[in-house]
């Protein structure tokens, strides 16, 4: 939507016609931007910082009332019947440096296409998510339409991603982030990086940033649907209905595993591979492998050190957090508030209902693009416009090793 810079009589009727609110036109006149419509939640010590970027924040967050009556209608919705934009990948495997592999996809052609410094998006997905995902192509062919560079990051296993070693990846691993980041920003050392992530990529996002802090060589990200507290989001996890997620994430993690199950056949010690094989919850897989692997003496300990809330008050770069109020698999309460609001560089949009990965909200419901994506562009483009163009170096003495042959996936 352009903002209308004139309060003559033409512009009223246009701002009629596209409901632009007067309040909106005045403020756009003046250089500001309205309050957030009272149906959102928003705050965080970058709130007045940001909000000068968003668009459409002013209108009321309207669910469709056939779907969004119930949060977990909701989120199946979004997950069985959202479309599926069609978009050409170039997938690169990364050799990681302990033999492992993540898979990395890039939209076909860009690499020729788009200028060397143009802003480069990383997207890292959910668990047992990839570059298959609706959420993921819908917020890769935004960014892409708006001349941004984008690669979606598909962890261990998943996206069809190789597993080349007896481990996959974990909320507590931030290897794989570092070695992927270092990667893409030596591929393009003149552009600036930026990331989005959802759920569990959320978390493992904001635990990266956090450590990185002040050295961090994102310019911004933003994170969708985060749990932010483990502990908190796996005692939900076992409530009612909640069960069916739990399930079927299990089931999700069950077949990357016998995929690859051959990898794990002499692993002795605490690991208990027939309980992972077999798990019928994401506690008990952890329980049976995931901890053992990096490290944990229980899944609540492992759940209790990876959980990102603690990582926003080390955070030094722009940070973007939206959540749903309703989300079952993301409780609310787990939102680390208090740190947020602390924090000068991070800023919390909660919106009454959404479900996990729903948002079936705005111009483009119910089966286009969730409600969040115009906002993180928003974000996002004013990061780019305010950023500085001397990008960080990346050359290292550590350079990574990865495969040469990239093939070309059409899906």
């Amino acid at each position: 939507m352009n903002w209308m810079t004139s309060v003559s009589t033409p512009s009223l009727s246009l701002s009629r016609h596209l409901r632009i609110p007067i309040t909106a036109i005045h403020a756009a006149a003046n250089g500001t931007m309205p309050d957030p419509h009272p149906s959102l939640r928003v705050t965080g010590g970058a709130r007045d910082r940001f909000l000068q970027a968003f668009k459409t924040l002013h209108r009321p967050y309207n669910p469709l009332p056939l779907i969004c009556w119930n949060r977990h209608v909701e989120t199946i919705f979004a997950s069985f019947f959202r479309s599926v934009p069609q978009v050409r990948l170039r997938r690169e495997c990364l050799r990681t440096k302990d033999g492992g592999s993540v898979a990395l996809d890039w939209v076909a052609g860009d690499h020729q296409r788009l200028p060397s410094d143009s802003p480069l998006l990383i997207l890292l997905p959910g668990l047992t998510g990839g570059s298959q995902d609706s959420y993921v192509r819908h917020m890769l062919l935004k960014a892409q339409n708006e001349g941004w560079r984008v690669v979606v990051f598909n962890s261990r296993g998943c996206g069809d991603s190789p597993v080349t070693t007896p481990q996959f990846y974990s909320a507590s691993f931030l290897g794989d982030m570092y070695e992927v980041v270092a990667h893409v920003g030596s591929r393009y050392p003149e552009a600036n990086l930026y990331a989005v992530g959802w759920s569990l990529g959320a978390n493992i996002l904001v635990r990266y940033m956090g450590q990185e802090s002040h050295t961090c060589p994102l310019s911004g990200a933003v994170s969708l649907c985060n749990p932010f507290n483990l502990v908190v989001a796996d005692e939900n996890f076992h409530k009612g209905f909640n069960n069916v997620y739990d399930k079927a994430l299990a089931k999700s993690l069950r077949e990357i595993f016998k995929r690859h199950a051959l990898l794990f056949e002499d692993m002795g010690g605490e690991f208990n591979i027939p309980l992972a094989a077999n798990a019928k919850s994401v506690r008990e897989f952890d329980e049976g492998l995931t901890r053992v692997s990096f490290g944990f003496k229980s899944v609540d300990d492992y759940y209790s050190n990876s959980s990102s809330s603690d990582s926003i008050k080390h955070i030094c770069r722009p940070l973007l957090c939206i959540q749903a109020e309703n989300d079952p698999i993301a409780p609310s309460w787990g939102i680390p508030h208090e740190d947020i609001e602390e924090n000068s560089n991070c800023m919390l949009i909660v919106t009454p209902r959404g479900g996990h990965l729903g948002w079936v909200a705005g111009p483009d419901a119910p089966l286009g693009s969730p409600w969040t994506d115009p906002a993180v562009m928003d974000f996002l483009q004013h990061l780019e416009t305010g950023a500085s163009r001397t990008a960080p170096s990346y050359s290292s003495p550590n350079a990574l090793e990865h495969t040469k042959g990239l093939h070309h996936i059409d899906v």
